[in-house]
């Protein structure tokens, strides 16, 4: 074991950060997790790729490195490195810049659509972030990657670079997005074609970048331990089971944590009231507050909230099922998000058909989403798979009761509502374990009756309110596997410095390193 004394230096590598840029959970965590790490003892550094928007001003950004240059297929590619620190925290983040890559109006796509040279842009930020290793005074320990956008720096570190002092763990947020490309492109990622293979980075005649990121690292997790154990199953592994399956024994599933800070009704600015599990009388006044920005009716009617992307697999599809019969019932619906056109459209006709009884917000606002958690009375999350899920550990700080499909995080942090969980004061939700627009009616059916007993729903609130869902728990076992993978890579060393127990090779290493 690691000497309690020894600091890792920790690499955070994310293609999104909060604040500066967001499109999903992952930004929330590369936002609050760094955080978490440094108050258990890391040396923690973040880096991203500096978007439209994250200018030197608002930010206070200053420029450490001029110019990172490097071939991107057949041409040279030049960019910079900028610093600047997470908000009210020393963790230093830094920005990689390239004007031509990055400064865009999206993230990763426009209109639903992937940007063309999403290999190129990405390639280009992991190589920099090598390039970082290289020429900053600094060196990590661990290089903690997340999704595909940053599974080429294992992959790189690994088998170019072939620094063996320095470990990969790479977390998996979403087994559905794996940056799969033409295999024409494969050169724009300066790698050996000997890699594009079966036990490579070849999928069905594809590049998939994520399975590089699996097959590379040390140690792959997941944001929650059910999700480790369903995405090495057929139905939840999207094609890559089988690679999981092989990784087993090295892939492990941590609990996403809540920022409390920013989600918490006792001192959030975006709410009406604030309040307390003691004071959760004063929820009420949200609720209204709720009612009449959405132009619904002020009234006593148990209240459901969603806010989510639009999409299959978040339960939209059942939702669409259950619609007409949901509103038949003596429920108001607030729903906030942006996704598929379809369900655009759907949910429009659905609002023209039940004005007084349902809300549809199409576009993301960060204060709505705080005002659904603390006025609605339920929250609803169909999700056909959720590697994690945040916002049923937001509603339960909220005092929200969640109802929701039980998948990943979800059957991790949801306690159903069943007569022994009520006896010992556990249950704090409602769970449907068939994906259906049946069993989600029942789910609700049950939660409104539930909360017809007012005596009952205060002990759900309760049992919500009281569970800590902070970072702590979870920064220490991302320590711990940390020090592992260290330990893997260094080895037991004698007193002359010498590896007892080396680390065997990788199976594939370029010769000459990049082009």
């Amino acid at each position: 074991m690691l000497s309690s004394n020894k600091k890792l230096n920790i690499l955070y590598c994310s293609s999104e950060v909060t604040p500066f840029s967001k499109t999903g959970g992952l930004g929330d965590v590369a936002g609050s997790l760094p955080n978490a790490l440094a108050e258990a003892g890391c040396d923690v550094r973040v880096i991203t790729p500096k978007y439209a928007g994250i200018t030197n001003s608002t930010y206070k950004l200053k420029r450490v490195i001029e110019s990172l240059s490097f071939r991107i297929g057949e041409r040279r590619e030049d960019g910079g490195l900028y610093e600047g620190r997470l908000p009210d925290s020393k963790v230093p983040v830094y920005f990689v810049s390239n004007d031509k890559y990055f400064t865009r109006k999206g993230l990763y796509q426009e209109s639903g659509k992937e940007y063309e040279d999403n290999l190129e842009r990405f390639s280009f930020f992991s190589r920099a972030v090598l390039c970082f290793i290289e020429k900053l005074d600094w060196q990590p320990d661990i290089t903690h990657c997340n999704d595909w956008q940053t599974a080429l720096i294992p992959v790189y570190l690994k088998a170019v670079v072939r620094n063996r002092e320095i470990g990969a763990l790479f977390t998996i947020h979403n087994i559905g997005y794996q940056g799969l490309f033409n295999r024409g492109k494969f050169p724009l990622t300066g790698l050996d074609l000997g890699i594009f293979n079966i036990v490579g980075l070849e999928y069905y005649g594809k590049i998939n970048l994520l399975k590089g990121g699996i097959i590379f690292s040390d140690i792959v997790t997941t944001v929650s331990p059910a999700y480790s154990k369903e995405i090495q199953t057929e139905e939840y592994g999207y094609g890559l089971d089988g690679v999981l399956r092989e990784k087993r024994n090295d892939l492990y599933g941590i609990l996403n944590g809540v920022d409390y800070n920013e989600w918490d009704p006792a001192k959030d600015e975006h709410i009406a009231v604030r309040y307390t599990a003691k004071s959760i009388v004063r929820k009420k006044a949200c609720k209204k507050d709720l009612q009449k920005n959405c132009g619904l009716p002020v009234t006593d009617t148990p209240l459901i909230g969603m806010v989510s992307r639009l999409d299959d697999h978040k339960g939209l599809d059942i939702l669409m099922e259950a619609m007409d019969e949901l509103m038949r019932l003596e429920v108001q619906m607030v729903i906030l998000g942006t996704g598929k056109s379809e369900y655009h459209d759907g949910l429009k006709r659905f609002k023209a058909k039940y004005p007084d009884r349902l809300s549809v917000n199409l576009f993301f606002d960060n204060t709505l989403a705080h005002k659904i958690e603390a006025g609605a009375d339920i929250f609803l999350i169909p999700s056909k798979y959720e590697p994690c899920g945040l916002s049923q550990m937001y509603s339960f700080k909220y005092g929200t009761v969640p109802v929701a499909h039980k998948t990943g995080g979800l059957a991790d942090t949801i306690t159903d509502y069943t007569p022994s969980n009520i006896a010992d004061s556990s249950a704090n939700g409602f769970l449907f374990t068939h994906y259906s627009s049946g069993d989600l009616l029942k789910a609700l059916l049950l939660s409104l009756s539930i909360y017809k007993d007012k005596r009952e729903w205060k002990k759900l609130i309760a049992a919500g309110m009281k569970a800590d869902f902070s970072w702590k728990q979870s920064a220490g076992e991302y320590v711990r596997l940390y020090e592992k993978v260290v330990e893997r890579v260094q080895g037991v060393k004698d007193s002359r410095g010498f590896h007892l127990t080396p680390r065997p090779l990788e199976p594939y290493i370029i010769k000459g390193g990049f082009p």
